[in-house]
């Protein structure tokens, strides 16, 4: 949301606008004194959403205390919140990572408590756009149509270089249901999960930071924390299970576990505006970036209600622009040093520059600033996401902070929080090993940030003209990758830790205590100077999307081998039961439900921690097919099979997808026996060949095929159907 919302009615069925003064959202009854007990609309907030402004004058955004404001709430705490001094899990951080934890544990029936050093949601500003596989994610938890559906699409991509068009075509194309890039703010989707926390009776306890913290070597809440509430000063200590420090880049979480934040600083500024421009530029409101091989790069978002994000690269030194232009217009300037500093930058200095870049085409400002900010690029990686005993775990920009190509700041930190949740959910309950199952978080997790430094950062020095190499952050053997807390090595079993902690949002990621500045050997799309020629331009790009293009939307995300992603078993003469790797997303086809309803297989999965058995049965008349399923069936009916021992309905999901039509299955005995004893829910793949499920999945209609999905959407293992206990079972018995 760029600015406060105007005012419209619907009177006529149609959203129409009205008096800019008029206040239809308060409800008025003349016979309200009569009845002290009807509706009072709560009163909102005007909020500056800018620091610095333009000529045109100020933005302001309204926002409802009441509703977002958690325990800073106007009217006090609402009766039914009631925090417990102890939960299975501390969130520190109420960014989008530290909520999305929240929303998958409040799912589970897991406790929690989440509190954040800021006094209100984010006002304004920072992410902006969510990928095809963050709307996949949130689908599990029934938020997807809100966030999808509210700002522009991005389809399209223009890119222009030296003032002439070098590329304007269809972009942001995958397999999801989701298609594009969808634009929606931070604050936006930081609103939607707190209503949706409200909605399972959470707030989050606004201005309190966490002092201290100790793990014990006993108790089952070994987690032992002291949270100040910074406006007041009290303090209160909250026993957990678990901490999850979503605590922004300086985490001090990360520090007090001693966890280098390996790679660099970059000497790449953006000047960040939110605003309405006029403008001749022809693609002004289409995704893409204006390069000038003198002057550096611009990137466009469009946002809602004609608003653009434009980042301009910015040129600081002494002998910059900006120097130059102060200097002939101040003399003073120069005598005393001629120095730029950073924090000194205005809008109109910013948008000077953006002028250079995008010449012969110009800009100027046609609303106030929604949001100003200038931010030097950063590209690190914790070298664990986990302490060593995993009793401590860090989500979002606490573990990874990367330059905002591909827009995966907020699209990897939601990958972190579904991939940590579902696991803390087993391990808080008993329900699985968690010596087993935790330490695969910092394990899948990293490796996808470390490639999204490497993809982000080469495109970024493309559109920059950066020659300074891309961090290679893949290979520590030889460095020491144990992390330590406070001198204190901790075996993940028995030995304490006490460490210092200060939670809430801080992008100052030089402060850490334990900064590493390692030297850096360039990746190897990094090793050239960036293209400037149009040839040499259109080749890096033919080449960087064919290789990275699916991985900017999030669907290409394997998973490194492990318990919950074991090694894809090798390809034999026959065909295999399906034809997909281990530890990849699950794909989503489409599929036909019932006579009058079709859906998606997503649509079929409840949220997490529930694990998906997929079986594709073919046309359910083959002889071996029919034998193979029904030893499956048998298994799930036996008292010692995987499917009992685990849980059966509350611990798994079971779809059986046919080649049949559904009037086609009323007298199958196979089916209506998996149907009525074990909750199955068989749906029918009637679509097509080339572009049904069982093409998708490349499953085998000789024998059938299986395949097991985890709650975060990724595949486990695969099998045929007459395996189940061998393969399925012994999955399931190694973390489990």
């Amino acid at each position: 949301m760029a600015r406060a919302l105007p005012p419209h009615t619907w009177e006529n069925g149609f959203k129409k606008p009205i008096e800019p003064s008029a206040t239809p959202w308060v409800w008025r009854n003349d016979e309200q004194d009569d009845d002290p007990d009807s509706f009072v609309t709560p009163p909102s907030k005007e909020l500056l959403t800018s620091t610095a402004h333009n000529h045109v004058g100020i933005n302001v955004i309204r926002t409802w205390p009441t509703l977002f404001d958690g325990t800073n709430n106007p009217h006090g705490i609402p009766d039914w919140w009631k925090p417990a001094d102890e939960v299975d899990v501390l969130i520190v951080g109420a960014g989008p990572s530290g909520l999305e934890v929240a929303l998958s544990l409040a799912r589970q029936g897991v406790s929690f408590r989440i509190i954040d050093k800021a006094p209100t949601p984010l006002i304004a500003g920072r992410a902006d756009g969510v990928q095809p596989r963050f709307l996949e994610t949130v689908a599990t938890w029934g938020l997807a149509s809100e966030i999808a559906e509210e700002g522009p699409l991005i389809e399209r991509t223009a890119i222009y270089l030296d003032g002439k068009k070098l590329l304007f075509n269809r972009s942001h194309q995958c397999d999801s249901r989701y298609r594009g890039l969808h634009i929606i703010t931070q604050g936006q989707i930081e609103r939607i999960f707190i209503r949706d926390l409200a909605r399972h009776k959470y707030l989050v306890e606004r201005e309190r930071v966490l002092s201290n913290y100790t793990v014990e070597d006993q108790g089952d809440h070994p987690v032992r924390a002291t949270v100040k509430n910074e406006r007041t000063g009290e303090e209160n200590i909250v026993r957990a299970k678990y901490l999850v420090g979503s605590d922004g880049a300086a985490s001090t979480i990360r520090k007090s576990l001693s966890i280098p934040f390996d790679g660099v600083s970059t000497d790449i500024y953006w000047g960040i505006m939110d605003c309405v421009f006029e403008t001749d530029y022809p693609h002004a409101w289409v995704f893409g970036s204006v390069i000038s091989s003198k002057h550096g790069g611009c990137v466009i978002i469009p946002r809602e209600d004609g608003y653009i994000r434009l980042y301009t690269q910015l040129d600081v030194s002494q002998t910059g622009p900006i120097a130059a232009a102060r200097q002939q217009s101040d003399a003073s300037f120069a005598e005393a040093g001629g120095r730029v500093e950073i924090e000194t930058v205005t809008p109109e200095e910013v948008l000077e520059q953006a002028n250079r870049i995008f010449a012969p085409y110009r800009l100027k400002f046609g609303a106030p600033l929604s949001w100003f900010a200038i931010w030097k690029i950063s590209e690190r990686v914790a070298r664990s996401y986990s302490s060593p005993d995993t009793r401590v775990h860090l989500v979002g920009d606490a573990a990874h902070v990367h330059s905002v190509m591909g827009a995966f700041g907020l699209n990897a930190s939601i990958l972190d929080a579904a991939n940590l949740a579902w696991k803390l959910g087993l391990a808080v309950k008993n329900l699985a090993d968690p010596q087993v199952l935790l330490p695969t978080y910092s394990l899948e997790r990293r490796e996808h940030a470390v490639r999204v430094i490497e993809v982000s950062g080469t495109y970024l020095r493309f559109v920059t003209g950066s020659a300074m190499p891309v961090p290679n952050l893949r290979n520590f053997d030889a460095l020491e990758s144990t992390p330590k807390t406070n001198g204190h090595h901790t075996n993940g079993h028995t030995n304490r830790h006490t460490n210092g902690a200060n939670g809430g949002h801080n992008n100052d990621t030089n402060s850490s205590s334990k900064q590493v500045h390692i030297h850096v050997e360039s990746t190897p799309e990094s090793a050239d100077a960036p293209p400037r020629t149009q040839e040499e331009a259109l080749q890096f790009l033919g080449k960087f999307f064919q290789a990275h293009g699916q991985f900017l939307l999030g669907v290409d995300c394997p998973y490194a081998t492990s318990p919950i992603a074991p090694q894809t078993a090798p390809l034999l003469s026959s065909p295999p039961p399906v034809k997909l790797n281990n530890g990849v997303r699950a794909p989503n086809p489409r599929l036909c439900f019932s006579d009058n309803h079709t859906g998606y297989l997503y649509d079929l999965f409840e949220g997490p921690p529930k694990f998906h058995i997929v079986v594709f049965g073919s046309s359910f008349k083959g002889q071996q097919v029919r034998n193979n399923i029904a030893k499956f069936s048998s298994s799930l009916s036996s008292k010692t099979g995987f499917w009992t021992r685990y849980g059966g309905q509350e611990r798994f999901t079971l779809t059986v997808v046919t080649k049949r039509m559904p009037f086609e299955i009323g007298d199958d005995k196979l089916l209506d026996e998996l149907e009525h004893k074990v909750g199955a829910k068989v749906v029918f793949d009637d679509r097509q060949p080339d572009e049904d499920a069982h093409t998708t999945y490349g499953a085998n209609h000789t024998r059938g095929g299986m395949v097991v999905i985890r709650p975060d959407l990724w595949v486990g293992v695969t099998a045929f159907p007459d395996e189940v206990e061998e393969t399925v079972g012994g999955y399931f018995d190694s973390f489990l």
